[in-house]
């Protein structure tokens, strides 16, 4: 490879670490859980989506393992050749049931069904508004879509209503607003009953990313639409957090949409079917969110008594009410070292800074799992307080 291009790549990669911006991977030698297998360290985690702890549930990798005896590893294919299962479809209508739509259609990951919604189903005669701090792949989403767009400032109801406004004059044929059921940097849950009186308002439709909702918020996990009261039209979501935390994502909607997005969604028509263990898995995973109002309760009250801990700590955090509870810190390097001497501690997390966060919103996001026990959030507390007084940060 030319030398003068891999000097660029080499100089970026300096920049990038120079900024206090470099983000390191670090290996887990264990299955996720509350506590995890670091090297030769146990700590306590509280980086993953595993909201419900179902990631290393027996049953679930019971249920993984015997769909691998009976189908094999891989599909080897796309399902529209030769790759559909029984499983597949199974799943989809299992998901649709849960969520309370017509069908459902699979994806590889989340990110792949935001990259197909759009464009499979809008047109330039067609209006998209979205929210501002909306997650990166419904960004992508939109931009490969012809329809016009719009962007709304992050839950502010009257600009809302101003871009559809703009969207009506403009003469858009159809109109659909698009949010983050649950931001995932900023954990607040978005003012759905509110949009859907917009929506209903101006007539448009109301699509909502629930990957960090579908299976422990809500009634019985149904997701932010349930929890708000808001009927949302399109659904989309993973099995790769609360529902298992493998991989895979979905669509679920009017049979009409599901019916189109087969015909037309790009990720869908040129990436393998599923896995059949991952099918089987999420399966068995929904099956189990389904009956969890046990570990849904626990993980709300894991979520209280952390929030209040590190409030009462003095740790400038961001008001809501869901498992993510962003530590803000402001300067990615604070957020780094604070990282860092939890790491020494024996808590797992990550600094989140820029591109990830605006820059100047630093932070340290942390994640309640029903997995973790109370001893754990209390270790957990105690130890985010001992690190911030030694960092001079409280």
């Amino acid at each position: 490879m030319d030398s003068g291009f891999l000097k660029h790549l080499q100089g970026e990669l300096d920049g990038i670490a120079e900024a206090g911006m470099l983000k390191r991977e670090r290996q887990i030698t264990g299955p996720q859980g509350g506590r995890i297998a670091v090297g030769d360290r146990t700590m306590v985690n509280l980086c993953a989506n595993n909201y419900l702890g179902l990631a290393d549930h027996p049953e679930i990798a019971a249920a993984a393992i015997e769909a691998i005896q009976h189908y094999g590893f891989g599909m080897a294919s796309v399902r529209f050749i030769c790759g559909t299962l029984d499983l597949h479809r199974e799943l989809e209508q299992a998901t649709a049931k849960f969520l309370g739509k017509d069908d459902s259609i699979l994806f590889a990951a989340c990110f792949d069904a935001n990259g197909g919604l759009f464009e499979s189903l809008l047109g330039p005669e067609d209006a998209i508004i979205s929210d501002a701090l909306n997650h990166a792949s419904i960004i992508d989403g939109v931009r490969l879509s012809k329809a016009k767009r719009y962007r709304y400032a992050s839950s502010d109801m009257d600009d809302l209503e101003d871009q559809l406004k703009l969207a009506v004059l403009e003469g858009s044929r159809f109109r659909l607003i698009v949010t983050d059921g649950v931001f995932s940097m900023d954990g607040h849950i978005a003012k759905l009953a509110e949009i859907r009186a917009l929506a209903d308002k101006y007539e448009a439709i109301i699509a909502v990313d629930d990957c960090h909702a579908t299976g422990h918020l809500g009634p019985k996990g149904r997701g932010t639409g349930a929890l708000t009261g808001a009927e949302v039209d399109i659904i989309t979501g993973t099995f790769g957090k609360t529902l298992g935390g493998a991989m895979g994502g979905f669509i679920a909607g009017p049979q009409q949409a599901i019916d189109l997005l087969r015909q037309r969604a790009r990720p869908y028509l040129f990436s393998n079917a599923l896995a059949p263990a991952v099918a089987a898995g999420s399966l068995k995973a929904l099956e189990l969110a389904d009956k969890a109002d046990d570990l849904r309760a626990t993980l709300m009250a894991h979520t209280r008594r952390f929030r209040a801990g590190l409030a009462e700590a003095g740790f400038d955090l961001l008001d809501g009410e869901t498992p993510i509870i962003p530590v803000m810190l402001g300067e990615a390097s604070k957020a780094q070292d604070l990282a860092a001497a939890l790491d020494k501690r024996g808590v797992y997390v990550a600094g989140f800074f820029f591109p990830v966060v605006p820059k100047g919103k630093a932070r340290i996001r942390t994640q309640m799992s029903a997995a973790l026990t109370q001893d754990d959030v209390d270790f957990a507390i105690g130890a985010f307080a001992e690190a911030g007084r030694e960092l001079g940060i409280i």
